[in-house]
């Protein structure tokens, strides 16, 4: 079963200002389409083991459907419960590719997910990569994440893997 990565005490600017924190429904948008992207990037790890499930790119679509305003938040989630379900039925990499696409879709409910699918796309490298190339692995899926990092959330979301750090498996350290 997947660990919870949010934080016990929310981070005002990963609430939304209707919702009484800073974060504007741009930098909501930004942060749903970097974590689309970070689990894109490792789809190609689920699609090889389950070519036939599109559970987990259908949850990539959510993301992206909810920022385009063709989506509610709550079909997006379920789509983020569905591509959940779909990594529990595989291992290694290709699990934490599922998990990176569903927080992915998570994030038009809780933006504070975006490092969840960042966490597990970096995750999912590593575990596809030899025993030795493993930990050059992860940095690199890291490195690569930070090079797609919109200026407008760059400082936000490098301060929250700081923060979140040790209940993200210490992933971010590139």
């Amino acid at each position: 079963m997947a660990r919870m990565i949010l934080p016990a005490e929310r981070d005002p600017r990963l609430i939304t200002a209707r919702r009484g924190g800073t974060l504007s429904d741009t930098d909501h948008h930004l942060l749903a389409l970097w974590a689309a992207g970070c689990a894109e990037h490792v789809l190609h790890y689920f699609d090889r083991v389950r070519p036939e499930d599109s559970r987990p790119r259908e949850a990539i679509d959510a993301a992206h459907a909810w920022v385009r305003g063709e989506m509610r938040m709550g079909d997006a989630r379920k789509a983020a419960f569905a591509s959940n379900a779909a990594a529990r039925e595989v291992s290694d990499a290709a699990r934490f590719a599922a998990f990176a696409a569903g927080q992915a879709a998570a994030v038009a409910h809780v933006a504070a997910h975006d490092l969840g699918a960042a966490a597990y796309a970096i995750r999912a490298a590593r575990a596809a990569a030899h025993e030795k190339e493993a930990d050059a692995a992860a940095v690199a899926e890291c490195r690569w994440q930070r090079d797609q990092l919109p200026s407008a959330i760059r400082d936000l979301v490098i301060d929250d893997q700081r923060q979140r750090n040790n209940i993200c498996w210490g992933v971010f350290t590139c």
